[in-house]
């Protein structure tokens, strides 16, 4: 009797949670509510609101449940990214990174394996800041098509961020929960190869869905200019320093976990140089700050939904089963999508219990990534270059990401799971 009461009072708080979600995918999925056009942010926002207003979490549970270092993480990233753009620096490293591409299928390959490999060290939410007006820069200098360019970075930056401890937070947390003696060496060493076979694997795809940019004429390179030398000057002082730290992360992160520092302090002192400058308001002013706002709607919501337990009853009812490599991949990849994958490794990791093999984590840090390759609310580095490309006119649906994603999605999980 105790325990049908105690389901029966859980019931309401688990079905508006997840009908408040379930409505923000089909939102976000649409897009339009009558002949108003809808933003991704603003429809994570009407979710947080929902379940405030409804009573599904307090606005004390709300406020515990942001977290700051991700927001203070993503402000510096986005400092960086801005004064790079604005200034031309961006552009003119861009024209060089590619100006040995000579037709459409080059360029993409590059912008696959390029953002992959990059993002293994710069994760992949500063890999999304910086590589979205890039990429829009080499559809409108080269006439490729702004959607191809897109999905290339961002199946690229999640696909590749598999394969390091630092590609992102899931991962980290997988590497220092874990107590992984040298995560890089297994990481590397488990999924580098897998890993460089789905990016080569989303090349097939993207060339099959977009068959007709391929083929083309070749492309004619000329050199950006750099149109602000000051800014461009300050930020590359910034870009240079985030190396920098990231290089000292890393072998924090290898040799002394101990002395290891969070990643907003890195954004943050590698964004001093552009907030110390002179153009700091001006950056200041076209930061994206709305996305900064999904962030703090989105904690808001998956943590209403992570209280209503729904997942935490799934993995209950799996048991034993859930240290099977293909049973941690598909939770990894559907659950995710409900509480986010940082989240959702948070909860997995215990679950697994004492005896959990380096094999059944790296198959926990594939799953929990690749699930941003299925939908757009997947990965937060998705929204990113979503929000950033509907700044300058382009844009994914949600439709046209899911069709092409599941199919890379569906072809990961077979590679991954011969792997491990």
């Amino acid at each position: 009797m105790a325990t049908g009461s105690l389901m029966s009072s859980l019931a309401p708080s688990f079905d508006l949670s997840i009908l408040v979600l379930l409505g923000v995918f089909l939102l976000t999925a649409l897009r339009q509510v009558g002949s108003v056009r809808l933003q991704i942010w603003q429809v994570m926002t009407l979710g947080a609101l929902s379940v405030l207003l409804l009573g599904e979490i307090s606005p004390a549970e709300a406020l515990a449940a942001v977290n700051l270092d991700v927001l203070l993480f993503l402000f510096g990233a986005f400092c960086i990214g801005e004064a790079l753009n604005r200034s031309g620096y961006l552009a003119w490293l861009g024209s060089r990174a590619v100006s040995g591409a000579r037709n459409t299928d080059q360029l993409v390959l590059l912008v696959l394996f390029s953002t992959g490999l990059l993002s293994a060290l710069l994760m992949n939410d500063t890999l999304a800041i910086m590589g979205t007006p890039l990429v829009l820069r080499f559809s409108r200098k080269y006439g490729v098509s702004a959607k191809l360019m897109l999905f290339a970075l961002a199946f690229g930056i999640t696909t590749g961020s598999v394969m390091s401890p630092i590609g992102n937070p899931q991962n980290l947390l997988i590497a220092v929960e874990g107590d992984l003696d040298s995560p890089f060496v297994v990481f590397l060493r488990t999924l580098a190869l897998p890993t460089l076979i789905n990016l080569g694997l989303a090349y097939a795809v993207l060339r099959l869905f977009f068959w007709r940019e391929f083929g083309k004429g070749a492309l004619v390179h000329f050199e950006e200019q750099v149109t602000d030398p000051e800014l461009a000057r300050v930020s590359k002082w910034a870009l240079c320093l985030m190396l920098f730290l990231i290089g000292c992360k890393v072998l924090m992160v290898e040799f002394f976990p101990a002395l290891d520092f969070r990643l907003s302090y890195l954004a943050l002192l590698s964004a001093l140089p552009v907030l110390l400058s002179r153009r700091r308001v001006e950056v200041l002013k076209n930061i994206d700050w709305s996305t900064l706002v999904f962030f703090v709607s989105m904690f808001v919501l998956m943590e209403s939904v992570w209280a209503s337990g729904a997942c935490q009853g799934i993995l209950d009812s799996l048991g034993p089963q859930l240290g099977s490599v293909l049973v941690v991949l598909a939770l990894s990849i559907g659950l995710s999508q409900l509480i986010s994958n940082v989240p959702f490794v948070a909860l997995y990791l215990p679950a697994m219990g004492p005896a959990v093999s380096e094999g059944q984590l790296m198959a926990l840090a594939a799953g929990s990534t690749i699930a941003g390759n299925l939908l757009i609310l997947g990965a937060a580095s998705n929204v990113i270059i979503i929000q950033n490309a509907e700044k300058e006119g382009e844009t994914l649906s949600f439709v046209e990401f899911a069709r092409i994603g599941a199919l890379i999605t569906f072809l990961d999980v077979i590679i991954y799971f011969i792997f491990l």
